[in-house]
């Protein structure tokens, strides 16, 4: 085993955290595309641990099923009983055997927490030689543990909030909940810790206090920033939680060389990727696997999930979801791109327009009030403003296929399965149910007649029956006097 890599690193995960108040267990709720679970799978992962081990307890089959589909191998133990931090550590110790090395222990609810702070953490450790390093921040330590220590600042042990007398409760350092030990020690001091305290609950900061008396070495490190090691315990902290992180990574894009307009308005999932140059509007939320390409624009007003834009392409006011859009296209304002939407190069899809699972080919148009569902447009084609591809016939979806360069007149409906074909044309108003050969136009729509009079007939006394009977006077009247008289 490397002497950088940890032997495990220990996540506990157990709580049911009850001020959430929230049928879902606390560590599975999200922030920036991930669970708090996930990002701290995600921030152990990294470290590359011989073991990677999750605690249980509460909704042990949700929280176990999340490790499992955010870290395929890592180890999920059961504390059948919630009965402290040193309760579910010790039942880790017990299901595993002794974990020779160096063990990293860290909590679910901690989203913020840094890869590099439990590297460096780990680090000094073992260059210290260490029985156990704490780690540890000053500031507001409301709800932690304090850090107590002797006049010559040396580590005498962690006092619980609930345990600490005045004097200790007014000290400013505390504890993150975040420790490395060594393995062997740590198995041997975790039998030992009792029940005495006014929760009756093992605590694993009892451990520091035993290895201490001992007589091995004690250590700690401060945070570099305090903020990573905040726990979240209720609706208010994870909001702060993913308002923090949510800075984090748009300061990450930025200095990448990515344009973010208004990042108060800007929310980007950690899984997200943008390219250099791209350009990020106002009120925008990308999520999920989104991947903007460099020189693309998007927003202002947009959602994006699992959704490509290609290069230099512009997206306003739209949603997508699982859609593909190619490099120069434009989508928006105001478009609906649902799964399978893809929108090739330098095609356009504009306002209040619905696309589903359909391809518009390069250079097509489809301009505005439109919906495309199950469709392949060819290349350079025009939809004309309120056309329906009518895919569903009440039982099963078909499909319409319009050839390349092929011109689809204002309000046509095309009723699938259906193809027109290259370079046809659709007359305005129709209504196309059977193909159409390609140069050709189709045209499917009634002869339109005039019921003179019928407005005095059947709307008598309305508005619109007054105002035909005066029109109808005045062209009277017209008739009457004749043209007007030459003034030469």
């Amino acid at each position: 085993m490397s002497e950088s890599r940890p032997a495990a690193v220990l996540i506990l995960a157990a709580g049911e955290g009850k001020r959430m108040k929230s049928r879902t267990p606390k560590v599975l709720h999200s922030l920036c595309g991930l669970s708090m679970l996930g990002h701290v799978l995600a921030t152990a992962g990294e470290l590359d641990p011989e073991r990677l081990v999750v605690v249980v307890g509460h909704g042990r089959e949700q929280v176990g099923a999340e490790a499992g589909k955010v870290r395929p191998r890592a180890l999920v133990v059961v504390q059948e009983e919630q009965l402290g931090t040193g309760h579910a550590v010790r039942t880790v110790t017990e299901a595993l055997g002794v974990l020779h090395g160096t063990v990293l222990v860290t909590y679910a609810d901690m989203p913020l927490l840094r890869a590099r702070t439990l590297r460096e953490l780990a680090g000094l450790h073992r260059a210290a030689g260490n029985a156990v390093t704490v780690l540890t921040a000053v500031g507001d330590p409301a709800g932690y543990g304090r850090i107590v220590r002797d006049a010559d600042g040396r580590f005498l042990r962690i006092v619980e909030e609930r345990d600490a007398s005045p004097a200790e409760l007014a000290l400013d350092e505390y504890n993150s909940g975040c420790y490395a030990f060594d393995g062997a020690l740590l198995a041997d001091a975790i039998k030992r810790v009792t029940t005495d305290n006014k929760q009756n609950q093992e605590y694993l900061t009892d451990v520091v206090e035993i290895l201490r008396g001992d007589g091995y070495p004690i250590g700690s490190m401060p945070a570099a920033d305090a903020a990573e090691i905040q726990g979240v315990n209720d609706r208010v902290q994870l909001a702060a939680a993913r308002r923090a992180l949510n800075d984090r990574i748009l300061e990450h894009w930025m200095r990448a060389g990515v344009t973010i307009v208004d990042p108060r308005t800007t929310w980007v999932d950690v899984t997200v990727t943008i390219g250099q140059d791209a350009e990020i509007g106002p009120q925008v939320q990308l999520e999920g696997r989104t991947a903007i390409a460099s020189g693309a624009r998007v927003g202002p007003g947009c959602v994006l999930q699992d959704t490509a834009v290609g290069e230099d392409a512009m997206v306003l006011n739209a949603v997508c979801r699982q859609a593909e859009i190619g490099p120069g296209a434009t989508v928006g304002p105001f478009a609906y791109l649902r799964p399978g939407a893809k929108v090739e190069r330098n095609a356009h899809v504009g306002t209040f327009v619905e696309v589903k699972n359909s391809v518009i080919g390069a250079g097509a148009k489809v301009p505005h009030l439109t919906y495309v569902g199950d469709a392949h447009i060819g290349e350079r084609a025009n939809i004309g403003a309120g056309t329906i591809f009518a895919n569903y016939d009440g039982v099963a979806k078909h499909r319409t296929t319009v050839g390349p360069d092929a011109f689809i007149g204002s309000d046509t409906v095309l009723v699938a399965p259906l193809t027109v074909g290259d370079g046809a044309y659709t007359a305005a108003g129709s209504a196309i149910t059977d193909d159409v050969p390609p140069g050709a136009l189709g045209i499917a729509r009634g002869r339109q007649h005039n019921s003179e009079g019928w407005a005095e007939r059947n709307r008598r006394g309305t508005r619109s029956a007054q105002a035909a009977i005066r029109a109808r006077s005045q062209a009277q009247r017209a008739r009457e006097d004749g043209p007007p008289e030459s003034s030469e």
